[in-house]
């Protein structure tokens, strides 16, 4: 791809992390306009942000380099479709499909047309994420034999979250699991491949809505090691959201997600070495994006420069399929009250 200054188009508001990306598109100068079926709500974002509404999705397309997507999930392939259709390149909010048929269905039309698309994943952008990586990596803490990742928020205490699309099956196409435990099965991925099968249990008894509002699903690796997700729409509080156990130590994670970002007071990483003489929790100089409130803007930045660079996608869709495999196995498991094999 040239290299270029490009301009780029929001599609729909219907996500709230359009308001992020948007934050940064009006700041770097390349937000060329903003399209939603809804039109009172996109033109009240686009007279925030100092852009045009545009009514007509084929004339914003016409005027346009690349497009951010971040409209309810049932809607992503037909948008995607569009913008595919004229060339343009394509940032996707998460979760790429309301499951993984509909995932699969995007990456096709992605692939079939060359498009150049990323997939949005800020965990991947923290500096939280790298010293994991850095740590699973170079064997810092053993041989890991469980992971944690509980990823979620209080939304669902809201008293009119269920009126939200979120809470709607047909346009999420899913609840807690779906639409937070992409975050964590994506980073699971990131940390350690593929995982063989898994157990999986979900819930709706706190808001009886039509989706689950927690999601509870257990993997296994071929090495053995298990690794949990844990998400929810009704943490009202919570402090570690990833942890790592090893055979020669512990790292935790906090302040990474809504449920603890805003209480987290102290260290936001800390480590235990078993073979340390202090036999004593350390903190770790790093504080996560989500903590400085710079968490969703990494996608936009990264996508932006990637673009004006003439670079690939930072992330790529396969990530996006490969969350959606991890999701769809788990919702299976829950769904047949048996191992699901991946």
């Amino acid at each position: 791809m040239t290299a270029r200054r490009p301009r780029v188009g929001v599609l729909s508001f219907a996500h709230y992390h359009a308001n992020f990306w948007s934050e940064v598109f009006a700041s770097r100068g390349v937000l060329s306009g903003i399209w939603d079926d809804d039109a009172a709500r996109g033109s009240e974002a686009a007279a925030r942000f100092g852009t045009r509404f545009e009514a007509s999705l084929d004339a914003l397309l016409e005027r346009c380099d690349a497009v951010a997507v971040c409209s309810e999930t049932a809607r992503h392939a037909a948008l995607v479709d569009a913008a595919s259709a004229r060339g343009r390149a394509i940032l996707c909010e998460k979760p790429l499909g309301t499951g993984l048929g509909d995932a699969e269905a995007i990456a096709r039309i992605v692939a079939s047309r060359r498009t150049w698309f990323m997939q949005s994943f800020p965990k991947r952008f923290d500096p939280a994420t790298a010293r994991l990586r850095e740590a699973v990596a170079g064997g810092e803490l053993g041989r890991i034999t469980l992971a944690r990742i509980r990823h979620g928020h209080f939304y669902g205490l809201a008293p009119d979250f269920a009126k939200a699309w979120y809470a709607r099956r047909a346009l999420a196409g899913g609840g807690a699991l779906l639409d937070e435990g992409v975050h964590a099965a994506d980073l699971l991925a990131l940390l350690f491949g593929s995982p063989s099968s898994v157990v999986a249990l979900t819930s709706r008894a706190a808001l009886s809505l039509e989706v689950e509002d927690l999601g509870l699903a257990v993997f296994r690796w071929p090495d053995g090691m298990l690794g949990e997700i844990a998400s929810s729409f009704t943490y009202a509080a919570a402090d570690a959201s990833i942890e790592l156990y090893g055979t020669r130590g512990t790292m935790l994670v906090s302040a990474v997600d809504l449920a603890s970002r805003d209480i987290t007071s102290g260290a936001c990483l800390r480590r235990f070495l078993s073979d340390s003489p202090e036999r004593r929790w350390e903190t770790l100089d790093i504080v996560p994006r989500f903590k400085q409130g710079e968490f969703h803007h990494q996608n936009a930045i990264a996508f932006v420069e990637a673009l004006e660079r003439g670079h690939p996608p930072p992330i790529g869709i396969e990530a996006g399929v490969a969350a959606a495999r991890m999701i769809d196995a788990a919702y299976r498991a829950a769904e047949s009250g048996v191992r699901i094999d991946l």
